[in-house]
């Protein structure tokens, strides 16, 4: 293959091959990073228009399993079904290049996006993107707007741009931008949960250092100002690439075709009859589309003015009450600072909230705002019911042990339509919500999986989903390090002025210039979606927005921690969990011969074991809470039946063999003989200095140590000469 561009771009390089294979495509673009080819086309039907007021755009992601030199698993040795994140990076390339085609533009189109070669470290979400928006911009569809992507992500408290996936798994953010020179168009961000350290209390130990020592779950909320510097940082990188992307690429493209689009004028006479002659009707539609998404209110008054004049055509009249429809919302807005239910611009309507309602269930909870209501349903399980999963780049297969489902079914918003396989919209909120609770969710080993089941929709059914799956993690005692709530947000702008809405209706997504979904603690953010039409949106007034969402999460977190205090656990159903310790050398002991003593301490308990041979941590399950305690006990006694320790008494000059226990930034921790640990501090490790302890020593180590020191019952060491 002939490249003929090779560009240098930040923290990556790419190449591209124009007109040189799918010839009989509209645009195609082959794309090499690394040693990963991604191949885009485009494909528009010249002939046909589409007789309906959306844009016909399909967008196709695949993933071959040749391309990492694997089999397709399964009993079917050929690609079929879109996995999970083949169906998540369709919906990625859609939203970021849908806002680039005029409005009116109706001809059929195809974007197919195939991953030929795959790279391990490759990020082929943003490489999917950048090949589809090259193809496009090739193409003789006039559409001369470069579109790429940048992922950002947090290690170790520093902003890395297009991070290899090895290093994003280090990272506590994951933010994915996509964009244009001047405009962001699309936001997908998650924070990812991390352990940190406590300080020790040790009073040896200068109490002017920073001692991490107890782990603690943390989840990393992002606060609005760091994201909002970050989006400004990543739009100047997304400048640098399309900018890059353009000069390079017009070489290449393709002479356009005359673009046909078909916008269909308003009858001005049909306008102006129905606000002279039914407004009041409209008004009172408006007040009904606003409690339910699928209102017949509109239709009832077109079918009235058909009656009064039925020679109009009723297209032509449907079309001219939906454009005065949204102007009076839109204007009231606006005007009036009020929105179509009578609520103020930052108000969330009323919640509430009821758990386990489901008595067989492990937890469960009603979730509802306004009308919208979500059935959100907890599942607990082992490491055995995690769900297996193996991407096109994964070494080996993956276990999923924290997982969101969401169902839309018909009926939630009066539609007669029947329940069958989730689509790409329900695949999206499902993993949108899974990302909002996942990094702040403490699971000690658990697979833990969440079922929305919506049951009401008018707006914002993904973030009830969110706030539902906090309330139902804590109906099954799962430990949560900080409450998390979701609330829809929109905007509605005109000559200037702008509006932005707390808690979105379906007529508002529908009538307003924006829609985006925040998740997240009191703190800060976990989870972000948004998807922005050209022309952007100015940060500060992004800045706005996120801040009127944070006033609205803190008051429904309130509202959701006022419920806790009634929640009465699933006691019957409800299976517990206990994670403890114990010496490795005792494993045997527990397990027994042929493992006749772990299977009497099930069977007797009900409980199920899973023990870590290497770090000695051993996990009970079990139905109720008596046969953990009861497990817990027997194995301990057993533990300590069999432990036979001589004590040993120290004096401060005593010289003995340890052995390196565990290494820690200020010093390592020595095994001494009797089962008694000491600290031997990093500047006493070696006679000259040493950055760091894993210079002088590792875990496992022998060495000679003296006695130097006690602090009540802990015991300074120093290097024996």
């Amino acid at each position: 293959m002939k490249y003929n561009i090779e560009l240098d771009l930040r923290n990556k390089k790419e190449a591209y091959a124009f007109g040189q294979v799918a010839a009989q495509a509209n645009g195609c673009a082959w794309l090499k990073c690394g040693n990963t080819v991604i191949l885009a086309t485009v494909v528009v039907d010249e002939t046909d228009f589409v007789d309906e007021d959306f844009l016909p755009l399909t967008v196709q992601y695949i993933e071959k399993s040749y391309a990492a030199g694997k089999f397709p698993g399964g009993f079917i040795k050929r690609e079929t079904k879109p996995s999970d994140f083949e169906t998540l990076t369709s919906r990625i390339v859609d939203r970021s290049l849908r806002p680039l085609f005029p409005k009116g533009f109706a001809n059929p189109i195809q974007i197919t996006v195939m991953v030929l070669s795959a790279d391990a470290d490759a990020d082929l979400q943003v490489l999917a993107l950048n090949a589809a928006s090259a193809a496009l911009y090739v193409s003789d569809i006039d559409i001369f707007n470069s579109v790429s992507a940048v992922r950002v992500a947090k290690i170790n408290g520093q902003i890395v741009f297009n991070p290899t996936r090895s290093q994003l798994d280090k990272s506590t953010l994951d933010l994915y931008l996509a964009g244009s020179k001047e405009d962001m168009l699309m936001i997908e961000m998650q924070t990812l949960g991390s352990d940190e350290m406590e300080v020790l209390d040790i009073d040896m130990i200068d109490p002017s250092m920073n001692i991490p020592t107890i782990p603690v779950h943390v989840s990393n909320a992002m606060h609005e100002d760091e994201l909002i510097h970050l989006l400004a940082s990543a739009q100047e990188v997304l400048f640098e690439s399309n900018s890059a992307y353009e000069n390079a690429f017009k070489a290449y493209a393709k002479a356009p075709f005359e673009l046909q689009t078909i916008i269909s004028e308003i009858n001005v006479e049909m306008m102006e009859y129905v606000r002279l002659i039914h407004t009041s009707d409209l008004k009172a539609g408006i007040n009904q589309m606003a409690k339910t998404e699928r209102s017949t209110a509109l239709r009832t008054i077109r079918k009235t003015i058909l009656k009064e004049k039925p020679e109009w055509n009723e297209h032509e009249l449907k079309k001219a009450i939906e454009s005065i429809k949204r102007s009076m919302v839109r204007t009231q807005i606006l005007d009036e600072k009020v929105r179509a239910d009578g609520r103020m611009l930052n108000e969330v309507r009323p919640i509430h909230i009821e758990t386990n309602v489901l008595p067989s269930a492990h937890a469960s909870a009603l979730f509802t705002r306004g009308q919208t209501q979500a059935l959100v349903i907890l599942t607990l399980g082992g490491a055995k019911d995690a769900q297996m999963f193996e991407n096109l780049t994964d070494s080996g297969t993956q276990n999923e042990a924290f997982m969101v489902h969401y169902n839309f079914p018909g009926f939630s918003v009066g539609e007669p339509s029947p329940i069958g396989a989730p689509r790409r919209r329900e695949l999206g909120h499902g993993n949108l919500a899974k990302r909002a609770l996942e990094g702040s969710t403490v699971r000690n080993g658990q697979t833990i999986r969440l079922v929305s089941e919506i049951l009401e929709s008018n707006g914002s059914s993904s973030m009830a989903t969110v706030c539902g799956g906090y309330m139902a993690l804590r109906a099954g005692d799962i430990e949560v390090c900080d409450p998390i709530a979701g609330v829809a947000m929109g905007m509605v702008s005109e000559g200037g002025r702008h509006a932005i809405l707390t808690d979105i209706m379906g007529l508002e997504d529908h009538d307003g210039d924006l829609d985006f979904k925040v998740a997240g603690s009191k703190e800060g953010i976990t989870a972000m979606q948004m998807d922005i039409k050209l022309g952007g949106i100015h940060l500060d007034v992004l800045k706005e927005a996120l801040y009127q969402a944070k006033e609205a999460r803190a008051h429904i977190i309130d509202i959701m921690i006022g419920a806790e205090d009634h929640i009465e656990l699933n006691e019957g159903t409800l299976p517990s969990t206990d994670l403890f310790h114990i010496d490795p050398g005792f494993i045997g002991d527990i397990i027994g011969q042929a493992g006749k003593t772990i299977r009497e301490i099930i069977e007797r308990f009900d409980v199920t074991i899973d023990i870590d041979k290497k770090k000695g941590s051993v996990k009970l399950t079990g139905k109720n809470r008596d046969g953990l305690r009861g497990a817990r006990d027997h194995i301990e006694g057993i533990v300590s039946g069999a432990t036979v320790v001589e004590k040993v008494e120290y004096k401060v000059g005593d010289i003995v063999k340890g052995k390196v226990k565990k290494i820690v930034d200020f010093g390592a921790f020595i095994e001494l003989p009797g089962g008694v640990d000491g600290l031997i501090h990093i500047s006493k490790l070696s006679d000259g200095h040493i950055s760091r302890v894993s210079d002088a020593v590792s875990e496992g180590d022998e060495l000679m140590v003296e006695i130097v020191e006690f602090k009540g019952n802990k015991i300074g060491l120093g290097r024996a000469k």
